[in-house]
């Protein structure tokens, strides 16, 4: 872990050396601060020297490209929350607790620099003047890793166009540096103001994994943060949109629009709109995407949201249960709708997990004899047979799936499997096994999670869903719509798991996930480990 939880980088060097040093710089920096590292861009500067105000880089094309390197280091750098400033003005949000610059930036004795780095510090951002003041190796310069690719020469005198009034829209979950490229660019065009729309509701629903997507509310204050971190002189308008166009196409203020590629046409669709409501056409600036420097298997090229929320499938989201529910052996139960849970928990299996399959023991409290099936029968009549006295369960289901009777057979049904759940549990104790696995599509519904020390929810989208479920059980979609409206969403299974997985991919993506969150579930049982 950095020794350091903030810090403040100040890079003196020309904009077009940035490009070319930035991974190293930003791999030198992050070895020492966890974040957010802020970086303080004053190229020319002597540190050295005589004390200097605050001098901000032109708003140019190499300001730009600068950015993107920096931002592309960043993104190497997984959970490194990189802030690059834009004009002083204000206390950081979280104060830096070390100061650092690149000792190939400042030749000669480092007490000098040092010191010149706490003035700035002080006199900048109010920090206190006695902060550590660090150089960073020689062996930071040099590095072309951060050099973005196939960006044209631009003259280095250009100057980006200014506008009153800007606007930019987004999920903007996790900010990450694709979002900090774009919004950066926001802040150097808006004189004023930036209106900054928020994605929410119908418009998430077809994001990938939109159960994983922060809350509105989280994602407007880490935007907010951000923002006025990097230049706290704008007016900022955070705004919900429920729709694609939110206030773009009423404001009559705004003067441009900032889009990616992507979103470019989504801005022309901006601007008709707008003619139709008599107002004047944006000016659609354009951001090109940010390559991944890290993606991997089934992601996106590009720095995205989704594929951030893709690598939080198989890792700890919320603290597991306290140990001892079960003594030696912990416990994971595995849920979901027709998400493949069943698979999850084989694979689970044959990675030396105990596995009770809560389906199998279902049916055991149902056959004659069983300790359900006497009750059932008596609740829901002889119809419900075969004639062979078995209980008929699509029979059965079709008259309690989607109305109250529903509750009457699960009241019956499932204290019974639980009870023999549990012998399960203590069977695998008994046995020394490190983990057991209860594979129940019920666990939460059933509140079986008092039963585990980890709930594990395998989710898939509601249409993939719908597909299996008629796939499978031979069921008209409506039916299958009706057992799905019968059990929980994702989302609130989520709200409950500690661990996500999602089984829409390819079956090896899915191993890949089962095993990722296997090795990290053995960390977390080993007795180095710190977690409960």
């Amino acid at each position: 872990m950095p020794p350091f939880a903030s810090g403040l980088l100040v890079l003196t060097a020309p904009l077009s050396a940035l490009p070319r040093r930035a991974a190293g710089l930003v791999a030198a920096a992050a070895g020492l601060v966890a974040g957010p590292l802020y970086v303080h861009l004053q190229p020319g500067l002597r540190l050295g020297g005589p004390a200097a105000g605050p001098a901000v880089p032109p708003a140019g094309p190499a300001l730009l490209r600068a950015l993107a390197a920096l931002y592309t280091a960043a993104a190497a750098r997984r959970g490194l929350d990189l802030r690059v400033l834009l004009g002083p003005g204000r206390r950081l949000a979280r104060q830096p607790r070390v100061l650092l610059a690149a000792a190939a930036e400042a030749p000669g004795p480092p007490e000098p620099v040092q010191l010149g780095l706490q003035r700035l510090a002080a006199a900048v951002y109010g920090c206190p003047p006695s902060l550590p003041a660090l150089l960073l190796g020689e062996d930071t310069a040099g590095d072309a890793r951060g050099d973005p690719e196939g960006e044209p020469e631009q003259d280095p005198d250009a100057a980006l166009p200014e506008f009153s009034d800007v606007a930019v829209g987004g999920t903007f979950d996790r900010l990450h540096g694709a979002h900090r490229l774009l919004l950066s660019a926001c802040c150097l065009l808006a004189r004023r103001r930036l209106l900054a729309g928020v994605a929410d509701g119908d418009l998430l629903r077809h994001k990938v994994l939109p159960e994983l997507i922060e809350p509105y509310e989280l994602r407007a204050a880490k935007l907010r943060e951000f923002l006025e971190d990097v230049k706290p002189s704008l007016c900022y308008d955070i705004v919900p949109l429920a729709d694609p166009f939110g206030p773009s196409i009423t404001d009559p203020d705004l003067q441009c629009l900032v889009v990616s590629e992507e979103t470019l046409r989504g801005g022309e669709a901006v601007n008709r709109k707008r003619l139709e409501n008599g107002l004047h056409e944006l000016a659609l600036h354009e951001i090109r995407l940010m390559k991944d420097p890290v993606r991997s298997q089934n992601e996106e090229e590009k720095i995205s949201s989704s594929s951030l929320r893709q690598r939080l499938l198989g890792t700890l989201l919320q603290p597991p249960r306290v140990r001892g529910a079960c003594r030696a052996t912990a416990a994971v139960g595995v849920s979901g709708r027709r998400a493949g849970k069943t698979s999850i928990a084989k694979l689970l299996g044959h990675l030396g997990a105990f596995v009770i399959d809560a389906d199998k023991l279902g049916h055991a409290v149902y056959v004659p004899g069983g300790a359900a099936y006497e009750p059932v029968v008596a609740a829901f009549g002889a119809e419900i047979l075969n004639k062979d006295g078995t209980i008929n369960r699509k029979v059965l289901g079709a008259k309690v799936f989607g109305n109250q009777r529903l509750k009457s057979l699960t009241d019956i049904v499932w204290p019974e499997i639980a009870q023999m759940a549990k012998e399960r549990v203590r069977e695998a104790d008994a046995q020394g096994k490190a983990v057991c696995v209860l594979d129940a599509a019920v666990l939460l519904e059933a509140g079986w999670q008092d039963m585990v020390h980890e709930v594990w929810t395998a989710i898939i989208p509601e249409e993939e869903a719908v597909r299996r479920i008629v796939a499978r059980d031979g069921l008209t979609e409506e039916a299958a719509r009706r057992r799905l409206q019968s059990q929980m969403t994702n989302r609130q299974r989520v709200e409950q798991s500690q661990v996500v997985l999602c089984t829409l991919w390819e079956p090896d993506i899915t191993r890949q996930q089962v095993q990722k969150a296997w090795d990290l579930l053995q960390q977390r049982l080993s007795p180095s480990s710190t977690a409960p």
